[in-house]
């Protein structure tokens, strides 16, 4: 079963075992969260409601990305300004995509 899920503005199209990076979440690594903005869920070409739909993941760790410079001129102003950034990212393992129904009922 695989399943599209929405995080940090970008669409992940995810499995049980995948791991995918995104952008920073909070949580230490070992922790679990849960992604509920589930926007497509299918087995194979049978597409499923996404209704009351969650996938859940454990973080495995929290990381940077790789660094961009930042350059900036302005020919004959004697403007030159450097910067840089790294993203901050959490790596995630999906470990299971199910109903939030079928979760909450186990877990009483």
């Amino acid at each position: 079963m695989f399943a599209i899920v929405r995080t940090g503005g970008k669409q992940y199209r995810v499995a049980a075992g995948d791991k995918i990076v995104v952008e920073k979440l909070d949580g230490e690594a070992g922790s679990s969260v849960t992604l509920g903005d589930v926007l497509l869920a299918g087995d194979g070409a049978d597409l499923k409601s996404v209704e009351g739909l969650t996938v859940s993941a454990e973080i495995i760790a929290q990381a940077k990305g790789e660094k961009v410079i930042v350059f900036k001129k302005r020919r004959r102003h004697n403007y030159r300004r450097k910067n840089g950034h790294r993203q901050q990212h959490t790596i995630l393992k999906i470990t299971a995509i199910g109903d939030k129904r079928a979760d909450d009922s186990a877990a009483a």
